[in-house]
């Protein structure tokens, strides 16, 4: 069962769209679910996030986890959005059924797959944060709950 916040934001899902000439945009999928997650950040010369997009095609957790992710970063900074974890976005959505938990993993990735292509796009290097990878199916056994 799908907690209120989770139906919430997959009904009423927060910054759907994209962004033109976007700071970073990043893709990525679930070759065994089928959910492919796109974000889109204009960041600031400062670093600050001041908007976001995202475009989901998947369920409605994939959809849920894509717009809480997207609060999660807006107004943060690039180091504040690389700290957010699966486990933050299903902490914000009060949680995901267990067959769900990896829409919570491709948030977390679609976010660093737009900061590596904004650090890429910049010619920067953004501490802590590793090439994303485009499938997270690989992934799923070493999710945190």
């Amino acid at each position: 069962m799908y907690t209120e916040k989770v139906m919430d934001h997959f009904t009423n899902p927060r910054n759907v769209g994209e962004i033109e000439n976007a700071s970073g945009v990043g893709t990525v999928g679930n070759a065994k679910c089928g959910d492919i997650m796109r974000i889109y950040l204009d960041i600031d010369e400062a670093g600050i996030i001041n908007d976001v997009k995202f475009k989901t095609f998947g369920c409605g957790a994939a959809v849920a986890t894509s717009s809480m992710a997207t609060e999660l970063v807006k107004g943060k900074t690039v180091q504040e959005a690389l700290t957010i974890t699966n486990k933050a976005v299903m902490e914000a959505l009060d949680g995901l059924p267990p067959v769900k938990v990896h829409c919570s993993l491709l948030a977390e990735e679609a976010i660093h797959a737009a900061l590596w292509d904004y650090a890429e796009k910049k010619g920067i290097k953004i501490e802590g944060l590793e090439r994303p990878k485009s499938d997270i199916h690989e992934e799923e056994e070493k999710i945190e709950y």
